[in-house]
This record gives structure tokens, C-alpha cells and sequence, in this order.
């Protein structure tokens, strides 16, 4: 048995993402996992984001974000979005991609893509739990399974971030 906080997250179930932004003529785009329904009517989701990174202000300033579903396997893609600052590197440069309604990044390669509409945020300890509604999407690939949490290991390096126990 292994009693350990890592043990147990990286155990719960959850895809994994890549949220585009787009504001005054930038974008971005970072690997998220925290993101998840909270209501039906209207649709609602709500995802987790850390305020110091730079695609925060972005998404704040534009009131708006694409969720992009990553497809099963593309822990680079993951990787490569989740590893890297927006304020060192174009980390859409080299990405076959649409501005969506809001401007933000739509992966050709995802296996869905859902356009979100902020509505409210909140802290929640070292990030912000930020609920938007959700006005399009759509499945790009009806075959392709989603990328899941744990089939990534530590390729964001979180793994340091929790407690050494409960």
C-alpha cells in the first residue's frame, strides 16, 4: 500500500487539456487537467488555473478560452504546452490551429474542442477556479479516445508540488 498524496492524485480520473487564450493580439496556450462540468443549464465548466502564468491575463482579458481535448497518446502535445512559458516562446508557433469565435488556438489535432464564455472565478489556495459557459464545440474525431491524467506520468513535473503525506 502506498499512503501518499501523489499516490492518490495521480490516481483520480480526469483528461487532459490544452486551453487556448487569445487577448490584444496575443495568444497562448497551457496544458490543463483541473477542468470539469458543474452544470447542465446553463452549460457550464469550470477549470484551475495558476494566476502567475502568463496565459491567465489573457484568458481574464478576454473573458474567454477554448478547452481542447487532447487525443489519447499525445503526451508530447501535453508536454509541449504544459512545460513551457508563453512569455519565453510562441508555443502555438509549429501547431496546425484556427482562431476560434473568441480568437483563441483550436487544435486541428484534438479530438474536440469546446468555446468557453467566463462567467465568475475564484481563488481556491495556489490557483483560481475560473467557470465559464460553454457557447460551441464540437467532436473533430468521433474514432479517437481522450488523453487521460494519469497516462502522462510526470510530464508536468507536479510530482514535487504535493505534500510528502496527508
Amino acid at each position: 500500500m502506498t499512503r501518499t498524496p501523489v499516490a492518490v492524485f495521480r490516481r483520480l480520473s480526469s483528461g487532459v487539456y490544452v486551453i487556448g487564450v487569445a487577448h490584444a493580439g496575443r495568444i497562448n496556450a497551457f496544458t490543463a487537467a483541473w477542468l470539469t462540468q458543474v452544470s447542465f443549464d446553463p452549460l457550464l465548466v469550470a477549470i484551475s488555473v495558476h494566476a502567475s502564468h502568463a496565459s491567465y491575463p489573457l484568458l481574464v482579458g478576454s473573458g474567454a478560452f477554448v478547452v481542447n481535448v487532447l487525443r489519447a497518446g499525445d503526451v508530447n502535445v501535453a508536454h509541449h504546452f504544459g512545460t513551457q512559458s508563453g512569455r519565453d516562446v510562441d508555443k502555438v508557433a509549429g501547431t496546425r490551429w484556427r482562431a476560434g469565435q473568441f480568437g483563441a488556438p483550436v487544435l486541428s489535432d484534438a479530438v474536440a474542442f469546446i468555446e468557453c464564455r467566463v462567467t465568475g472565478s475564484m481563488p481556491a489556495g495556489d490557483h483560481m477556479i475560473v467557470v465559464a459557459e460553454a457557447v460551441d464545440g464540437a467532436v473533430l474525431d468521433e474514432d479517437a479516445s481522450p488523453l487521460r491524467y494519469d497516462e502522462t506520468g510526470n510530464v508536468d513535473g507536479s510530482a514535487e508540488l504535493f505534500p510528502d503525506s496527508f
